[in-house]
C-alpha cells in the first residue's frame, strides 16, 4: 500500500479510536459552498476536518487562489479514484474505449492555515468585539472567522479548543461559548444526547443575549431551534427546557463567575 494511502487511512482510524468522529460527521454533512473540498467525498471531508481545517487544497489550487504553501507545511492525504482507460468490445464486437476504476491513490493537499497570500472571501469577515470573549481567552479557546455553509453558522470544537464563527451575531458566539462551558461541567459531555447539548447551549445563549448582549431579537429563532431538537427527543420545547434548566444555570454561573458586577445588564 502506498505510504500516502496508508497515512490517510490510519489518520481516520485513529480518529475513530479517539471518539472524534461524531463531531467530524456533523460538520462534514454540510460542506462549505464554493470551496474545492465541497465536491470531495464524505470521507475526504471528514479527513480534512479532523486535520483542523475546513478548507484544504492542492498546490495548484492554492496558486489559483493567490496563495502559496508555507515552507515546511505537512500535507494531508486524501483518497482519489485511479481511473484507467481500456479497450473493450461492444455488443457488435467493435472495439471501444471504456473508463474503469482500478483503485485509489493518495493526493497531497494543504490546510488553509498552512498557506499565506491573498485573503480569501471568508477571511475578510471581521468579527466585532464580542462580549465575554475574554472568557474564551481565559479557557484557552481560540475564536476565528470561518466560511459559512447556510447550515452551519458556528461551531465549538472540544478537541481543538476553538470556536469558529461564520457570522458577526453575538448570539451565535454565546451558543458556542455555552457548549464550551457545558463540556467543563459535564464529565460525559461527549456521550450526552445531542438534543440536551443543543437545548442547553441555545437557552444559555438566549439568556446571555438578555444579560450582556442585545435584547430579545433572537428569541423567535431560539424557540424554533429548541423546538427542532426537543422534537427529536419526543419532547415539547417547554419540557425539554425544564429538563436541562439546572445545567443551564451551571453553564451561566461558570461563564459569568468573574467580573459579573462589571457586566452591563440589558433589561
Amino acid at each position: 500500500m502506498a505510504n500516502g494511502v496508508k497515512e490517510a487511512l490510519e489518520a481516520i482510524l485513529r480518529c475513530f479510536e479517539s471518539g472524534r468522529i461524531p463531531e467530524a460527521v456533523a460538520y462534514s454533512l454540510f460542506p462549505v459552498p464554493n470551496l474545492p473540498s465541497s465536491k470531495w467525498s464524505f470521507l475526504n471531508r471528514i479527513n480534512i476536518y479532523l486535520s483542523g481545517t475546513m478548507d484544504a487544497r492542492g498546490f495548484r489550487q492554492w496558486k489559483e487562489a493567490g496563495r502559496h504553501v508555507k515552507k515546511g507545511a505537512k500535507a494531508i492525504y486524501i483518497l482519489v479514484p485511479r481511473i484507467i482507460t481500456r479497450d473493450v468490445l461492444n455488443e457488435k464486437g467493435e472495439k471501444m474505449e471504456e473508463n474503469a476504476l482500478s483503485g485509489f491513490m493518495a493526493r497531497p493537499v494543504f490546510r488553509m492555515e498552512d498557506t499565506k497570500g491573498k485573503s480569501l472571501d471568508y477571511q475578510q469577515i471581521e468579527l466585532p468585539p464580542l462580549p465575554l470573549i475574554e472568557k474564551a481567552n481565559e479557557w484557552g479557546i481560540s475564536v476565528k472567522a470561518i466560511p459559512g455553509n447556510y447550515q452551519l453558522y458556528g461551531y465549538f470544537s472540544q478537541s481543538g479548543q476553538e470556536i469558529g464563527l461564520a457570522t458577526k451575531e453575538e448570539a451565535v458566539f454565546f451558543h458556542e461559548l455555552a457548549h464550551a462551558a457545558h463540556q467543563k461541567i459535564r464529565a460525559d459531555f461527549q456521550k450526552a444526547p445531542s438534543w440536551e447539548k443543543e437545548v442547553v447551549a441555545e437557552l444559555s445563549a438566549a439568556a446571555l443575549c438578555r444579560i450582556v448582549g442585545k435584547t430579545s431579537k433572537h428569541l423567535g429563532n431560539s424557540y424554533q431551534y429548541i423546538n427542532h431538537f426537543a422534537a427529536k427527543a419526543g419532547l415539547s420545547p417547554v419540557k425539554a427546557s425544564l429538563e436541562v434548566l439546572n445545567e443551564v444555570k451551571e453553564v451561566l454561573d461558570l461563564i459569568l463567575e468573574k467580573g459579573k458586577d462589571d457586566i452591563p445588564i440589558n433589561v
